[in-house]
């Protein structure tokens, strides 16, 4: 039931809490979707799970290898228009 600030839910016996539908639906979490829990002094934040572990820029700088002459701006630029407008055009 919507209360002036959101939503409310009950904790189950067990500790369990369960999300609304609607909460459940605007976020895109289905069942089985891992939550991380972050506890403030005033409240409790659910955030998703990241997908991949964080990683620094020194562990994955030049994992890529490309060999010709290096691109310059200009030329990256409308690599990554061209791929917009294909994919824009793809759906």
């Amino acid at each position: 039931m919507p209360a002036k600030e959101g939503f409310t839910t009950t904790v189950s016996t067990k500790g369990e809490v369960v999300l609304p539908k609607a909460v459940r639906r605007a976020m895109g979490w289905e069942a089985g979707k891992k939550l991380i829990v972050h506890q403030t002094h005033e409240s409790v934040v659910l955030k998703p799970f990241p997908v991949f572990a964080p990683t620094k820029t020194s562990e994955v700088f030049g994992c890529l290898k490309y060999s010709g002459a290096p691109k310059t701006v200009e030329e990256m630029d409308a690599s990554i228009l061209t791929e917009a407008k294909r994919r824009h055009e793809d759906g």
